[in-house]
């Protein structure tokens, strides 16, 4: 595995999530600060808007407009026009925070969601994923999922991988013109199958918790270890054929393929992710390093 340099691109969060490469810069979402922000390759931070219940995934519709997960109250955000809208409720569908997000080339918009009380400790339960179409109908997608988190869009847009963090794999299914989610399928599996029914039980039991990730030309998925303090790159079928260790004492909890040329990977990093130890500190860091194929697919 190759050895890489790192470089910081930003300091001063308190927890980056939902990072996105759009327009020629990167985009992120800071849980704890409240905010999202454009950041430039040379670290200049720009809060675009603040999200009170507290932002994780970011994507755009076609007409260009932002959607945000709004995790607390479990509502997909749109701003646009310099003022923020709800595009649909998710509560009815949601046991625990709204998380991250994927938007197809229609316009459609995939989310997951915790699934239980995670930062209360509560027993693990597992999720659904949710629809949400333009004209935001919500329609929960698949079910049974282990903390679905972050995913991605092959480049013809027919097949979504979804991370199940909790849950040591990525699930792909097959995607529909309408949105239909068909062949479900294990695309990789990462360690054995999670049985604990506590937090940490649940935690003990990971040998990779895939978070926020992207995908690249090759069909390999680049994906923060939640619990590994690294991003790993992954082949269908679960062989890790890379990987990159976060700064000493930080984790790693979501990364992204940028950059002019596709090949910049910029990883979110924070010494956890618990609300109670992030929130009242500044020490998330965005960290970049170069890599050899280029980004593909969405987001």
């Amino acid at each position: 595995m190759a050895e890489r340099q790192l470089r910081t691109v930003l300091e001063g969060g308190a927890f980056f999530e939902g990072p996105r490469w759009h327009d020629g810069t990167w985009w992120v979402s800071d849980f704890y600060r409240h905010t999202v922000s454009r950041v430039t390759t040379a670290g200049a931070e720009t809060v675009v808007v603040e999200v009170e219940q507290q932002p994780s995934g970011l994507g755009w519709l076609p007409d260009g407009s932002l959607v945000v997960a709004s995790m607390k109250d479990h509502r997909v955000l749109r701003y646009a026009d310099g003022a923020l809208s709800t595009h649909a409720d998710l509560s009815a569908h949601c046991g625990g925070h709204l998380n991250d997000l994927v938007v197809t080339g229609a316009g459609q918009v995939f989310a997951g969601d915790f699934g239980f009380d995670l930062m209360g400790g509560g027993d693990a339960a597992t999720a659904s994923l949710k629809r949400v179409d333009p004209d935001g109908t919500v329609t929960v997608a698949a079910d049974g999922l282990q903390f679905p988190n972050g995913m991605v869009l092959t480049p013809d847009g027919g097949t979504l991988l979804v991370g199940e963090t909790l849950g040591n794999r990525y699930t792909a299914f097959d995607l529909g013109a309408d949105g239909s989610l068909t062949n479900r399928r294990v695309w990789a599996s990462l360690g054995p199958e999670v049985t604990g029914r506590t937090t940490a039980e649940v935690l003990g039991q990971l040998v990779v918790a895939p978070d926020g990730c992207t995908l690249d030309a090759e069909g390999h998925v680049w994906a923060a270890d939640g619990v590994g303090r690294r991003v790993v790159r992954v082949a269908e079928g679960g062989a890790i054929v890379d990987e990159v260790a976060a700064p000493e004492g930080l984790g790693v909890f979501a990364c992204m393929l940028g950059g002019d040329d596709g090949r910049t990977l910029l990883m979110c990093c924070a010494p956890d992710f618990y609300e109670h130890t992030r929130a009242p500190v500044r020490e998330a860091v965005l960290v970049a390093t170069d890599v050899g194929v280029p980004h593909a697919g969405r987001p």
